[in-house]
């Protein structure tokens, strides 16, 4: 009776480990900046094919490390929830699906930005909208325009003009045409705005693992 007792005990004591370090790997720190792609969903799939960079990304939502104790979180705009705090796991993993991949980036050291203020006003910022429109002016934040908005002061990333396009065809892309028809709005082509794959291209960052 003891040792199964005691056979117990591991055997929790080891899938708590295992949770606790799912959420905090040694390899991130407050600050990192997490890059997240499918490119098997609807919308997901349209930025995608409309963002690519020529290299080999495919990201289509980011969001940004913030550790609490033993535990790491990420604050991102996500379309589901606005601007939200979510575990680790629970954003490499949205609502269970494997199919995720993510991929995590440091800002270089020789930058100087400041990752505590970035932080603050991430956390001040949850519960805000997400921008469905992609459009700067509009309230709330599309994923990437809230990691640009946080970094603003110290200039980290920068803004570019848009493109709604399939690069092989010219065209609209369909997915765009149908979404910006949904919202009763004309395709915001050539505004400022960012998406992740350009981001996670600047020289300001610098890759650090696949989780």
């Amino acid at each position: 009776m003891q040792k199964l007792n005691i056979h117990t005990f591991i055997f929790f004591t080891l899938i708590l480990m295992s949770c606790t370090s799912n959420n905090k790997p040694s390899e991130l720190k407050n600050g990192d900046i997490l890059f997240r792609g499918n490119n098997n969903m609807g919308l997901s799939k349209a930025i995608n094919e409309v963002t690519q960079t020529g290299t080999n990304t495919n990201y289509t939502h980011m969001g940004i490390c913030c550790l609490k104790g033993d535990t790491m979180y990420v604050i991102h705009a996500s379309a589901k929830n606005g601007v939200c705090m979510e575990l680790l796991t629970d954003f490499q993993y949205p609502d269970g699906d494997s199919t995720f991949i993510t991929d995590s980036y440091r800002i270089k050291k020789e930058l100087q930005a400041d990752i505590t203020e970035a932080i603050n006003i991430a956390n001040i910022l949850i519960g805000m909208p997400y921008d469905k429109t992609y459009i700067l002016e509009s309230p709330g934040f599309y994923c990437s325009e809230f990691i640009y908005h946080i970094f603003k002061t110290d200039s980290i990333f920068t803004l570019n003009p848009m493109t709604f396009k399939n690069p092989a065809t010219a065209d609209f892309h369909q997915g765009w045409v149908e979404h910006y028809s949904n919202l009763g709005l004309d395709i915001p082509e050539g505004l400022p705005g960012c998406n992740p794959n350009e981001m996670a291209m600047e020289g300001s960052l610098e890759f650090i693992k696949r989780l």
